[in-house]
């Protein structure tokens, strides 16, 4: 915590200053360390963010994930040994982190377009392939809301969410509305996103689909009864396709939460107005896929306050 006060009290700073502090602090933990097997949880505590949200920051204000980024130092310093120095593929791949000289050979061609071999063979300067970054995105203020808990029926789906059938979720969950006589007015279409595709496995990410529902239902047919926690949310509305969203997260972790101050106990001096709580952020979805445009969808993006 007494890192975290230096970085809120020093004078003539902005938050979104700070937050550049906090993830340089990241980039250097992750530099000193590229030999050991590096968790988000750790480069998170070093930059003194939550786990839930560090990875959505981080490609925010780098422009690209944090497995990438750690992936590419790794390649590039790779890269540089076997420039200046005399070791062996192997021993190369060990220093910089990887666990295989395998699994460096992989990832230097996909960078560099060759193998770490020819690369030292040629001695040639490679140009490494930059990250893509997302077009700018205006944002309008979010509105603040105070949510209940709610009762909801759950598929739960693991898997890349490009790949997931949210549609036969849906209607799973419909089937069982009508199954149990769960219909009224007020139920609302949700998706709780438990990872970050940036960030994790893409077989392994973890999707919650949902109903909330507003009379007493029991889990049966796959499908589960779970509480959606209430709180102080903001929420971002957002029109248009359900693909294009990632720049959209990245403007609000890059632009609106370090503008609003995500520091705890601060004393930076900034009016803030939120600091990201623990919880995954959720979506809800306000209009029919199968009945309106992929421009017109309406989508609201909650982020979980304290």
């Amino acid at each position: 915590m007494q890192k975290l006060r230096y970085f809120c009290t020093m004078k003539n700073q902005t938050t979104h200053q700070i937050y550049q502090q906090r993830i340089a602090a990241a980039i250097d933990h992750i530099y000193q360390n590229l030999d050991h097997q590096l968790t988000l949880a750790e480069i998170a505590d070093v930059a003194h963010f939550s786990p839930f949200h560090f990875h959505r920051l981080f490609k925010a204000f780098r422009g690209e994930p944090l497995a990438a980024y750690i992936t590419r130092l790794r390649v590039e310093t790779a890269a540089q040994l076997l420039r200046h120095s005399s070791d062996s593929i192997e021993t190369i791949a060990y220093r910089v982190g990887f666990e295989a000289p395998a699994s460096l050979n992989k990832a230097f061609r996909a960078l560099y377009d060759t193998t770490p071999t020819n690369y030292r063979l040629t001695n040639r300067e490679y140009i490494m392939k930059t990250p893509e970054r997302n077009t700018k995105i205006e944002l309008k203020a979010p509105k603040i809301v105070e949510l209940e808990p709610r009762q909801a029926i759950v598929v739960s789906l693991t898997g890349d969410y490009a790949s997931l059938d949210f549609g036969a979720a849906f209607a799973r969950l419909w089937a069982e509305v009508k199954a149990q006589k769960l219909f009224t007015a007020g139920i609302d279409h949700i998706a709780v996103y438990h990872d970050d595709p940036k960030s994790t496995d893409p077989a392994k990410l973890r999707t919650d689909v949902c109903l909330t529902v507003h009379k007493p239902a029991v889990a049966q047919n796959g499908v589960e009864v779970k509480t959606l926690p209430g709180g102080k949310y903001a929420v971002f509305t957002r029109i248009g396709p359900y693909d294009e969203v990632g720049a959209f997260y990245d403007a609000i972790y890059g632009e609106w939460v370090p503008a609003n101050c995500d520091c705890d106990d601060c004393t930076c001096g900034n009016d803030c107005t939120c600091s990201l709580r623990d919880e995954p952020v959720f979506e809800k979805y306000c209009n029919d896929p199968q009945t309106t445009a992929p421009e017109k969808l309406k989508t609201e993006i909650y982020i979980p306050l304290k």
